[in-house]
């Protein structure tokens, strides 16, 4: 699949904003503890995907009934569903500067996965969290998905790449209550 840039300046996949907030003190913090282990971009990189993927748990699996939607806050209180990891992956990658989008699949809702940019190429990650029958890693050479759709049955992967979460993610974690309310209005398609 070719992916595609919805915003054709590469610097819109850097910029800081409400939800991508690379530039509040706590993805700060934890950007540059994450910085002191790496020797290089990828290994940042991988670090980043990793502390995201292993050290904050997804909502649903862990019973959390929070929403975060903010990357600062999932940082700080160590929860969120897939759209919430996938905003402070974006968060900490983007302090860094390594380019970053917002990207989407589509299963019985829309799933939320990121792709990070090296060597002028762009490379979906999913940092949603593994769990039995889910083993994402982070790779440039191939793909390692926590989900892969089956076209079959109407799944998709979404080719385009946001430098902002999509209006209808958003829109769904900012008016939900809890994470049951969340549930019962993810989005189902883009």
């Amino acid at each position: 699949m070719e992916l595609i840039q919805k915003t054709s300046d590469l610097s819109a996949y850097l910029a800081a904003d409400e939800v991508i907030d690379h530039d509040h003190p706590r993805v700060r913090e934890v950007a540059a503890g994450l910085a002191r282990e790496a020797a290089d971009s990828y290994a940042y990189a991988r670090l980043a995907f990793e502390f995201v993927r292993d050290t904050i748990p997804h909502s649903q699996d862990s019973g959390d009934p929070r929403v975060t939607w903010r990357a600062s806050d999932v940082l700080e209180r160590r929860t969120g569903i897939c759209y919430a990891k996938a905003h402070a992956l974006t968060a900490l990658l983007r302090a860094e500067d390594i380019p970053t989008a917002l990207c989407y699949q589509r299963f019985d809702v829309v799933h939320g996965l990121v792709a990070v940019r090296f060597n002028g190429a762009w490379h979906r990650q999913d940092p949603r969290g593994n769990k039995p029958g889910v083993d994402a890693r982070f790779s440039l050479a191939g793909e390692r998905l926590a989900f892969t759709p089956d076209r079959a049955a109407g799944e998709e992967d979404y080719p385009e790449l946001y430098a902002v979460p999509h209006p209808a993610v958003l829109a769904a974690l900012k008016a939900a209550t809890d994470r049951p309310h969340l549930w019962a209005t993810l989005p189902v398609a883009l």
